[in-house]
């Protein structure tokens, strides 16, 4: 379901709130450049002719991917593989912006993310730095979701040992020694995860 807004009311609503006001002048160059313009985690901004512009909200679940410098690529293909599969994934080097506050955006897309798929592997699981924090970061989002929901999916890259505190928890995914077949299962359990809950919204109504 779109929403279609005028260019007007967004800046009588932004009036008062100086956040607001410099949110809707990016969105609004962008939209004057005839660009569409792509918030995470809630929609697009699509130029009309018409009403100024139209708002798309959100219908692919949204997939935070976790991982270490160590694994970049198998992560890149993490998210290819989550593009193809109709998801909105989320990976730094493919969102973050030049002179954006990485630890802030970070955050704030781990916990509007519908999923995260922390990725393991015996080069990350010892290491330090952002991807523990990351970790971190998401374990407490987790524990703030219903139990009846699956938001954290983690996988393993290699036969690595996973952290305790996620062992205990969480099933985890495997994306060895048949990477194919790996990704297929944790493809079909978001998928499925995403319907449950769409079903339940419905039936909530």
């Amino acid at each position: 379901m779109e929403a279609w807004l005028s260019t007007a009311k967004v800046r009588t609503a932004v009036a008062d709130s100086p956040v607001l006001e410099r949110f809707s002048r990016t969105v609004l160059a962008g939209l004057a450049e005839g660009k569409a313009v792509e918030i995470d985690g809630l929609g697009t901004f699509y130029p009309h002719p018409v009403a100024g512009f139209r708002f798309a909200p959100h219908t692919r679940p949204a997939v935070f991917i976790a991982y270490g410098d160590e694994d970049r690529s198998s992560a890149a293909a993490l998210y290819l593989a989550f593009e193809r599969a109709g998801f909105s994934p989320w990976m730094d080097c493919k969102k973050l912006l030049p002179g954006q506050n990485w630890a802030r955006a970070l955050e704030a897309a781990i916990e509007t993310s519908d999923f995260c798929v922390p990725c393991f592997s015996s080069r990350s699981v010892a290491r330090r730095g952002g991807f523990q924090a990351e970790i971190r970061y998401a374990l407490d989002c987790a524990h703030r979701v219903p139990q009846e929901e699956i938001y954290l999916v983690p996988v393993r890259l290699d036969s690595c040992r996973v952290p305790r505190s996620i062992q205990r928890e969480w099933q985890y995914v495997d994306l060895f020694p048949d990477w194919a077949s790996g990704v297929a299962r944790l493809v079909s359990a978001i998928r499925a995860e995403w319907e449950r809950r769409r079903d339940r919204r419905f039936m909530a109504r």
